[in-house]
């Protein structure tokens, strides 16, 4: 889907297939891997540079989690024993908070982190 900054995502879901942090896609695209629990992502900020395509590869060991990035047009829902799969080329530099959008209990509202686009 293409959004209104342009930014292109394409969500896809697939099992295990693990690779390595910083490896690069098939594409070419940088691979980021994101750990969501109750009730915290790690990384909780992540640097992309403009024009740069990446995948993040989402996992989680407890519960479904979701991760949304409502300016960005981006949301996926992670789901244990699954790796869930975005693929994003920022278009636009600045910073883009993301979150837990499916409650995972008390301390879910401070789920949360950053995307810092630069140059």
């Amino acid at each position: 889907m293409k959004n209104r900054t342009g930014i292109t995502a394409i969500m896809v879901a697939s099992v295990f297939g693990m690779t390595c942090l910083g490896c690069l896609s098939g594409d070419g695209a940088k691979i980021i891997k994101v750990s969501a629990k109750r009730f915290e992502y790690s990384p909780q900020q992540i640097t992309l540079k403009k024009g740069t395509p990446v995948v993040f590869q989402f996992t989680t060991e407890d519960r479904t989690h979701g991760f949304n990035v409502p300016s960005m047009n981006l949301r996926a829902d992670i789901v244990p024993g699954k790796i869930t799969e975005l693929k994003l080329t920022p278009q636009q530099t600045g910073e883009f908070d993301f979150f837990c959008d499916i409650f995972c209990g008390s301390g879910h509202e401070g789920m949360n982190g950053k995307i810092i686009v630069t140059e």
